[in-house]
């Protein structure tokens, strides 16, 4: 990141994954697999099953990069600093590694961007960013941020590219990282993932992975299953050409299958 810390490009996401053993198994299972990046939010309510998970494993905590972000009902400078704390205590760690403002909230973010702001000069978290920010919530954090945030974190994947946001990221060093990148599952019905998989020897998962990576793009997939934790993680033995690539660009259409970040009700 523009700060010098580093991000695993690879991490596990636990977002419905309940919490208590289901969620603590799965972090446990991800990080004696070789996974360093463990991505939750306060508003999962796995976050004491993610910190018992990190505990149960075989992995230092400094090895390990923790994050989380503050939801909507908490935005704002007092509250945002409240939320951190509670985040702080639910996963029963002393820092976090980074934190993220879960959805654009308008003139409240720019608060509780001062917030995250204080909180990353005081050291209790290495990197502050956002998630499900558009390009003109962007340029209307960045009206009064003092820091530009680490990270993007959006949805991503080969219906929704969205290149020039990631072009604008990119060019101010904000890096880009997917959510949904298995498109709720809709990724397996693609004849083009099929014959990729077919041709590389790999899964569809691991094909769509691995594109994120040569994208430029960390990648946090979801899952519970100990075999699905360990399979998503093979990707780093291959490449796809600049073919394969191209012809996972081309499927773009601008489709959403998560929250529009201009038009959500929560």
């Amino acid at each position: 990141m523009h700060n010098g810390v580093q991000m695993p490009y690879f991490g596990l996401g636990v977002y419905l994954s309940q919490d208590g053993d289901e969620v603590s198994n799965a972090v446990k299972t991800a990080l004696n697999h070789g996974y360093r990046h463990v991505d939750t939010a306060s508003i999962y309510n796995n976050e004491k099953g993610v910190g018992q998970g990190i505990r149960q494993s075989n992995i230092a905590r400094d090895e390990v990069f923790v994050v989380s972000k503050v939801w909507n009902s908490d935005q704002g400078y007092d509250t945002t600093l409240k939320a951190f704390d509670a985040t702080l205590a639910r996963l029963d760690l002393d820092y976090l590694d980074l934190y993220l403002i879960h959805w654009p909230k308008g003139e409240l973010s720019k608060e509780t961007w001062k917030a995250m702001e204080r909180l990353y000069r005081e050291k209790r978290v290495k990197a502050i960013g956002v998630s499900n920010f558009l390009q003109h919530h962007l340029e209307h954090l960045l009206q009064t941020a003092e820091i530009v945030p680490m990270v993007n974190q959006m949805e991503f994947h080969p219906y929704l590219v969205q290149q020039d946001l990631v072009e604008f990221c990119r060019e101010r060093n904000i890096q880009y990282e997917a959510w949904s990148p298995m498109m709720q599952g809709h990724i397996f019905k693609l004849p083009e993932f099929q014959q990729l998989a077919k041709k590389n020897k790999k899964t569809i998962a691991q094909i769509v992975l691995r594109w994120d990576l040569q994208k430029g793009v960390v990648t946090i997939p979801k899952s519970s299953k100990p075999e699905r934790i360990v399979s998503n993680s093979e990707i780093f033995d291959f490449e796809l050409t600049d073919d394969d690539v191209l012809l996972l660009d081309r499927l773009d259409r601008g489709k959403r299958f998560g929250p529009d970040p201009d038009n959500f009700d929560f």
